[in-house]
C-alpha cells in the first residue's frame, strides 16, 4: 500500500467485514467500484480481453468512460 502513495500520492484504505459478522453485511463505498466495472462491461470490447497492449486496453477504457459521460450529458 506504500507503494501507491509513493506512486501516485493517493491513501489507500482496506476495508474488512467486521470480525463478529458471520454473513453477508455490504461495504462501504465498495458498490461504487463494482457499479463502475458493470459499466464498463457493456462495452463490447471490455467484456472480454481483446486487446494485446495495455496501452489500447486503457485506451478503451477511457472511451467507454467518455461515452458513459456523454450518455448523461444527453
Amino acid at each position: 500500500m506504500r507503494w501507491v502513495m509513493n506512486s501516485f500520492g493517493w491513501i489507500l484504505e482496506v476495508v474488512l467485514r467486521p470480525k463478529e459478522q458471520k454473513s453477508f453485511t455490504p461495504l462501504p463505498r465498495r458498490w461504487v467500484v463494482e457499479r463502475t466495472f458493470g459499466w464498463f462491461y457493456w462495452c463490447r470490447r471490455l467484456s472480454r480481453d481483446y486487446e494485446c497492449s495495455t496501452e489500447s486496453a486503457e485506451a478503451w477504457i477511457y472511451i467507454a468512460s467518455m461515452r458513459l459521460l456523454l450518455r448523461r450529458l444527453a
